[in-house]
């Protein structure tokens, strides 16, 4: 999917909805949300969720997640990467919109190209990422999208 996928999470996301949070590109959480992965717990396997959740919050914390099944809050899940920002509950729907907007915002060629060489970069050693990173900024740098961003940044430098 060429564009991001946000999760706005608010009260609990446990197995299937923790699982949701995890494949998506963003997630934003109110500051009462709770995570868990309780497959475990009830003789079932999180085996949809273990890939992205590893690339999220690393080997060490997935797995004490799907192992113990444990709830997790708002600020923890931040603290180890499951979760990318959270906002306090009189700012969640303000906030949560503006990070929207901004990301609606983006040029789309842009957004594509760059959400596709981040998660390409998964599959590629050090200097083939660095390759990969030179192929898309001199793609970046041929389309509408580009020109006309410099052309309103070089406007904006103007008038300060």
């Amino acid at each position: 999917m060429e564009k991001p996928v946000v999760a706005l999470v608010k009260g609990r996301a446990y197995a299937g909805g923790a699982g949701l949070a995890s494949a998506c590109d963003i997630v934003l959480a109110h500051e009462d949300a709770r995570f868990a992965y309780p497959e475990v717990t009830i003789g079932f396997v999180p085996a949809m969720v273990m890939t992205m959740l590893r690339r999220s919050v690393g080997e060490k914390q997935a797995f004490d997640l799907v192992s113990t099944g444990r709830v997790v809050k708002a600020e923890e899940a931040r603290e180890i990467g499951l979760v990318s920002r959270v906002f306090a509950a009189m700012e969640f729907d303000q906030l949560s919109q503006s990070v929207l907007d901004t990301l609606a915002a983006a040029p789309p060629s842009a957004m594509a190209s760059t959400k596709t060489l981040f998660y390409k970069l998964d599959a590629l050693n050090f200097l083939d990422g660095i390759s990969a990173g030179i192929v898309a900024n001199a793609d970046a740098r041929a389309t509408p999208a580009f020109r006309d961003g410099v052309k309103r940044f070089m406007s904006r430098k103007k008038e300060q």
